[in-house]
């Protein structure tokens, strides 16, 4: 199986998440899969959420890569979407009250990518996901501790 990799540098500007959204979903049309696929649109709702994050909470420059199939019709391929950032501070996931208006990005992750997770990645971070292209959506692991002490302060805080 063919794999396509890309990536996309992401200035610490908001105006960046639409940006990565606009260019993920041509990346994902050129490896066909279709922008009106289920799994188009849950990909860009998770670019949308992890940008958002790098953007709003590191101040810093970060970078999107793709991982695609590279055969058009790969009907059992997996996608992966990771964010590069220089911020160590890992992300944490949190619980926000009903009324407040963010803190439910890594939530959202959770319940959409079939596996998620981070790791070190020279002075900063890389934060990862991955969608089976013939999963059902929502059948997410995670390589963090997943107790319900663990979702208390859900949020990716900045450095």
């Amino acid at each position: 199986m063919q794999v396509l990799q890309v990536q996309l540098e992401i200035r610490p500007d908001p105006t960046e998440v639409g940006r990565a959204r606009r260019w993920a979903r041509s990346r994902l049309a050129r490896s066909g899969i279709g922008v009106d696929e289920p799994l188009a649109e849950t990909l860009i709702l998770l670019v949308s959420e992890l940008v958002t994050n790098a953007v709003v909470h590191t101040g810093c420059p970060a970078v999107l890569r793709l991982s695609l199939p590279g055969a058009v019709g790969e009907s059992a391929a997996t996608v992966r979407l990771e964010v590069a950032d220089t911020s160590a501070r890992p992300p944490r996931p949190r619980c926000p009250d009903s009324d407040e208006t963010n803190g439910r990005g890594l939530a959202l992750v959770d319940g959409l990518a079939d596996r998620w997770g981070w790791n070190p990645e020279g002075v900063g971070k890389r934060i990862w996901c991955e969608l089976d292209r013939c999963s059902g959506q929502g059948a997410a692991t995670t390589t963090y501790d997943a107790t319900p002490a663990a979702y208390e302060d859900m949020a990716y805080e900045a450095v």
